[in-house]
Order: C-alpha cells, then structure tokens, then sequence
C-alpha cells in the first residue's frame, strides 16, 4: 500500500509514475506494437489539510503518447490536464467542496483511435484519428452533510 509523503504535516504529496514497453510478443509484419498502450503516464498532487476549516488540493495528470497502430507509423497525442479542489469543514458533520476539472481548459483528447471510416457521400472509406475529446473546464459544487 503506497503511502503520500508529508513533507510537513499540513501537507501531502501523492505522486504516480508509470513507464510501459507494450509489445507484442509473436512476429507480426504488421508490427509489435499494441495500439493505444501509452508509453508514460504520471500524476501528481500536493493537498493542504489541517488548515483551520479549509483544504485545498491540486493534482495534474499526464498521459504520454501511444502507438495507435502496430507498425507505430501514427501515434496519440500526448495530455496534460490539471484540477483543483477546495474545501471547507461548515461544521462537524459537513462540508462545502469546490472542484474545478481541466482547470486550464486544455484542448486535449482522452482517448486516440486509427482506424477506417466512410462518412455518407464519402466514394471510400478513409483511415484517420478519431477521438474522445477531454471534457472542457468543469465545475462542481458538492455540500456533504453527515448525519
């Protein structure tokens, strides 16, 4: 179990790094590679707790790039998206939460895929990205109540 480092007690540190070397096993002219296994993903986070009735926290996320095909000739665009909360203790038993997701309101994709599609009045099918775009700056109010 991974525990956060506290460089001090009112603040946490919470890190993820993840490297891959995603590959096929068996010879394939097509390639070795996987599609959409991304080479690097890495979070990051530093909350302050303990301060009075507030928190706060910010985390950033990466996703590296991936082979979107075996031959890994065409490859996802790499993300990087930040989010922050706030919170505040209103009494014992409940709490005011602010997030705010994408907080820079990055132009990213969650996810890549290569593959044909023939769109109506289009003679052939044509092979191209296509993808799930990341949700645009996004704000949630959250009040917990504890009973």
């Amino acid at each position: 179990m991974k525990q956060p480092l506290r460089p001090v007690p009112w603040l946490l540190v919470d890190a993820d790094l993840a490297w891959t070397h995603a590959r096929f096993s068996d010879a394939d002219p097509a390639g070795n590679r996987i599609p959409n296994a991304v080479d690097k993903v890495a979070s990051i986070a530093f909350t302050v707790r303990d301060a009075g009735p507030w928190s706060a926290s910010v985390q950033w996320r990466y996703l590296g790039s991936g082979a979107l095909i075996e031959d890994n000739s065409v490859r996802s665009n790499p993300s990087l998206t930040t989010n922050l909360r706030i919170g505040r203790k209103l009494t014992r038993n409940s709490e005011l939460t602010l997030d705010v997701f994408n907080l820079f309101d990055r132009k990213v994709n969650d996810i890549e895929y290569f593959y044909e599609s023939q769109l109506p009045g289009e003679a052939a099918p044509v092979a191209d990205k296509h993808v799930h775009a990341a949700e645009p700056r996004t704000v949630r109010l959250t009040l917990r109540i504890g009973f």
